[in-house]
């Protein structure tokens, strides 16, 4: 889970995660939401992944990007579980 906490210890990530709560979007869009450069965004997207946080799916020339439900299921899990 060492990567999870990394990947949720930045604002800007933790800001894609919301936006991706609304759908899958390209990465072109998600830059839209940001002041940042593209390789930077690029940058947070791979962390995201390796965390397993978010999915990836080629469609052509875009990356499509949509929030892996599964890990963060368990990752809320994990944190209900520390409460008890």
């Amino acid at each position: 889970m060492r990567n999870v906490w990394e990947a949720l210890s930045d604002p800007t990530r933790r800001e894609i995660l919301k936006i991706l709560k609304k759908g899958e979007l390209t990465a072109g869009e998600i830059f839209n939401y940001f002041d940042i450069t593209k390789p930077s965004l690029s940058h947070h997207l791979s962390i995201l992944k390796q965390a397993e946080l978010v999915n990836s799916n080629k469609q052509g020339q875009n990356v499509i990007y949509s929030l892996n439900i599964s890990s963060l299921s368990e990752v809320s899990d994990y944190i209900r579980g520390l409460k008890k």
